[in-house]
């Protein structure tokens, strides 16, 4: 039972820290990345769907994603998406694709960037310690039941806070490197 609600418990942190790392993938640095705008929701068909399901989406340059939409009648229902998200950036139409440069960052939009990273990393750990929570009081509930004694309890808990560690010190991880990341010029 213990070595369940271990395994259980270390999935759901798994599952935050990959949470995290999508969520940091969308904050914009100096750099093009698809990933951020493959969450941006275009009306396709009457439909808000993420542009990831009707478009192409590449970075052929450092400073310039293409949007090829596999439908050339929505290309304006994305373009109109992109305006009306906070990404500040300015598409291009042809017709066929559209093209995104992406400005380098100003010292002041970098320092913002950086509170975005480490308030985003912040609410990950409190995901660790809720999930760290859960499986305490799972635990509890099992002692109290008597299926689970009282040693067993105790490494239980000794590995519950080993895991919490390891994944908050991973996600620090993350969030330093997404810093570093964004204050590159």
């Amino acid at each position: 039972m213990v070595t369940e609600a271990l395994k259980s418990t270390e999935k759901k942190m798994r599952t935050s820290v990959e949470v995290l790392k999508h969520e940091l993938a969308t904050i914009r640095t100096g750099h093009a990345s698809p990933a951020l705008v493959e969450h941006i929701k275009a009306d396709y068909a009457g439909i808000p769907t993420p542009l990831i399901q009707i478009a192409s989406i590449s970075a052929p340059e450092a400073r310039l994603l293409v949007i090829q939409p596999w439908d050339p009648g929505s290309i304006h229902s994305i373009e109109q998406a992109i305006l009306k998200s906070d990404l500040g950036l300015n598409p291009r139409n042809d017709g066929k694709v559209i093209r995104l440069s992406v400005p380098p960052l100003s010292e002041e939009r970098r320092h913002e960037l950086i509170k975005v990273v480490r308030k985003r990393v912040e609410e990950g750990k409190i995901a660790i310690r809720n999930v760290r929570r859960d499986a305490i009081e799972e635990l509890r509930k099992l002692e109290k039941d008597k299926q689970v004694s009282q040693d067993d309890h105790r490494r239980a808990l000794d590995q519950f806070q080993r895991l919490t560690d390891k994944f908050i010190a991973e996600q620090d991880e993350i969030g330093r490197a997404k810093e570093e990341e964004v204050m590159e010029v």
